[in-house]
């Protein structure tokens, strides 16, 4: 039985009066992979952004369903209060903790991790160490207990480490374990990214556009990567891709944005001789392209 692990309900995202984002509703179901496409500048990166809450979505719900509990990525950055909340002493002890403490941690510690169009690693710490780095909410870090060396201390260092090397094998990279990230090529740079978002221990994992710049043989290794997350590890996948080819060949589901608005979803067949997707992508209206 298919279980939705996302669901989007009226997502908003307003910059002043431009509506980069308007009424957007998607669900994913677990263990699937699905691509966000559209023309540049339809909205697919100000989505992820509100999805792993780097964006305060002006409007809407944003659902995550772990295994554990319902997130509602929304209320745990921080909302405003409403005149309603003084007569309800529960709402209004739940904003202001939000308020106090919430943030985009609380997205990543649900569960919900992602990478980002341009590369952002630790450029002068080694492959490994950046790994290390991921997994700081996964870790205790008692001061104390780093004094003492205490077994469980110990232990902790050790698992951190072994999770860091398993997922630099998922990625062929355990060669490079003890290089400088600045130092890897572009596409071992990608690959790392991954890696780093997966020792943060997701259910679902944003890719934003991983195969930019990449040659067709890395793309074809990343794409055996994406799908081993799914088949191996249940991790369900959102990624916004340009390479239509890595799109069709990996995807269970798409999703295409044209003005911040959905247009079509579909399976990729369905997807590729969709007449309203045709026309976004080559600039007519639908009745030129239906003739």
């Amino acid at each position: 039985m298919n279980e939705t692990i996302l669901r989007v309900e009226h997502l908003m995202m307003h910059f002043g009066g431009i509506k980069a984002l308007n009424d957007v509703n998607l669900d994913m179901q677990r263990g699937s992979i699905t691509a966000l496409i559209g023309p540049n500048g339809a909205g697919k990166t100000t989505v992820f952004n509100c999805l792993t809450g780097f964006y305060r979505a002006s409007g809407g719900n944003i659902l995550f369903n772990t295994r554990h509990k319902t997130t509602n990525v929304i209320q745990v950055l921080g909302q405003k209060f409403q005149p309603g909340d003084w007569i309800n002493p529960a709402q209004f002890g739940q904003r202001l903790f939000y308020k106090m403490f919430g943030g985009t941690h609380l997205v990543n510690r649900a569960g919900l991790a992602r990478t980002f169009q341009n590369i952002r690693l630790f450029r002068e710490m080694s492959v490994v160490e950046n790994l290390l780095v991921a997994q700081h909410m996964r870790v205790n870090r008692n001061l104390l207990a780093g004094i003492l060396n205490t077994p469980a201390y110990r232990r902790a260092e050790s698992d951190a480490l072994d999770r860091a090397f398993y997922w630099l094998e998922v990625v062929d990279l355990v060669e490079c374990a003890n290089r400088l990230a600045g130092e890897m090529s572009y596409g071992q740079q990608r690959r790392l990214e991954i890696a780093r978002a997966m020792c943060t221990g997701p259910e679902m994992i944003c890719l934003d556009e991983p195969a930019a710049g990449l040659n067709p043989v890395e793309t074809h290794k990343l794409s055996g990567i994406i799908r081993f997350l799914r088949d191996h590890h249940d991790i369900t996948v959102l990624l916004i891709e340009h390479d239509m080819g890595m799109v069709m060949d990996i995807s269970d589901d798409i999703i295409v944005l044209d003005h911040g608005d959905v247009i079509a979803r579909g399976k990729p067949e369905q997807i590729q001789h969709d007449e309203k997707v045709i026309a976004a992508y080559l600039g007519t209206d639908e009745s030129e392209v239906s003739l």
